[in-house]
């Protein structure tokens, strides 16, 4: 596995993860690591004919969480390689599968991409959780709920990002539904840890979410979908979300 790191960030983490990846997995294309100076730079992956970018910020190239990112985005590129029906099936297509004919808001359109994430990442963390210890995982999800809660608005939404004030009750429960599919899935925590509790009281701002069908439908994706029945997945999930959110949640 070719890892080349640009932007004189420490390779280390990027190669280390690559030792990991490769003691379960493989890609066939070489993987050029880009890191860039904005803090705020989400990390992502992009995919070329002949090679694949992991685009990584400064700050999370030399945080502790920077092998585990880049596994993750290994994931994603082996994903990307196989073919596998969650990372080639085009968001946009599902959407308008799902969405035809309804009058959304622009929010929940933007959330809607948000949970085509999540189903990618099931599947992304389904190799890396292969190859890595949990710890660092289980961590980053709880942090990051307890985070939302806390910057959850007091009256009405105001539009949710991971990383900024004003979280989305709605989507913050949806995102809860997918920290607890991620751990129920590969059993890492016992039923006392606190990302339960964090995940309930999200479900008490969202009461028209049901937590506890978001989480079903994360958890019980199939192991390797054919495209129609991914493509089922996501236009079934995208229509609970942002057609039946609010009224009588499944």
């Amino acid at each position: 596995m070719d890892v080349r790191v640009l932007g004189g960030a420490p390779a280390e983490p990027f190669l280390s993860a690559r030792d990991l990846f490769e003691t379960e997995h493989d890609l066939s294309m070489p993987v050029r690591v880009r890191v860039r100076a904005d803090p705020d730079e989400r990390t992502y992956t992009a995919h070329y004919p002949d090679h694949h970018v992991l685009n990584i910020s400064a700050q999370a190239a030399s945080s502790a969480m920077a092998r585990e990112l880049a596994l993750h985005e290994y994931a994603h590129m082996r994903r990307n390689e196989e073919d596998h029906p969650s990372h080639v099936q085009s968001t946009e297509e599902a959407l308008y599968l799902a969405l035809a004919g309804q009058r959304v808001e622009r929010r929940k359109l933007s959330h809607c991409y948000q949970i085509a994430n999540h189903m990618k990442d099931i599947y992304a963390d389904d190799i890396t959780l292969d190859v890595a210890p949990a710890d660092k995982l289980v961590a980053f999800l709880e942090a990051s709920l307890a985070a939302a809660l806390a910057d959850r608005p007091a009256q009405a939404p105001q539009g949710w990002q991971r990383r900024t004030a004003a979280a989305d009750p709605e989507i913050t429960a949806v995102n809860a539904a997918f920290a607890l599919a991620l751990v129920e899935r590969h059993d890492l925590v016992g039923p006392d840890h606190r990302l339960y509790d964090l995940a309930h009281a999200a479900a008490d701002d969202a009461p028209g979410v049901s937590l506890a069908g978001f989480k079903h439908r994360f958890k019980s994706l199939v192991d390797d979908p054919d495209t129609s029945e991914y493509r089922k997945a996501l236009v079934d999930v995208t229509r609970a979300y942002a057609v039946n959110t609010g009224q009588a949640a499944d």
